[in-house]
């Protein structure tokens, strides 16, 4: 694995909320999409995610965001193809991480799956065709 983590997603109760203290309060810069339900900060290095809490859990294929131990926080590793995903997912299970989420077309038009590692942090591994997070 690449030593480089290309985003961070942090599950939030209300967007329109964090989204004013990250842009507005922070000065961090919004990168331009076309979205009412996620948004993005470009950083130096990596990106910020903002993502509804309870959508981030389902998208994760988690049956809820509450009780279920999850902190509300992912870890992002983006690769340049789709095979690179697959082997990157293979290889943390490999090392003891649990599959969470198996690789697969997802409906913003990428291709990603989760895995935990030991401690039960939530990874993601993504192949992005129109962001270059790589």
């Amino acid at each position: 694995m690449k030593a480089k983590i290309s985003m961070i997603t942090l599950g939030v109760d209300d967007l329109e909320r964090a989204i004013h203290f990250y842009r507005d309060g922070l000065g961090l810069p919004q990168y331009a999409f076309d979205s009412d339900g996620v948004a993005f900060f470009d950083l130096e290095g990596t990106w910020l995610g903002l993502f509804p809490r309870a959508e981030l859990a389902k998208d994760i294929g988690l049956p809820s965001a509450e009780h279920s131990g999850f902190s509300g926080i992912t870890l992002a590793h983006n690769l340049a193809s789709k095979a690179e995903v697959d082997a990157l997912l293979d290889q943390a299970v490999a090392a003891g991480g649990r599959l969470i989420k198996p690789a697969q077309e997802v409906f913003w038009g990428g291709y990603s799956g989760y895995f935990q590692d030991t401690e039960g942090h939530y990874w993601e591994v993504a192949y992005n065709p129109f962001m270059d997070l790589t």
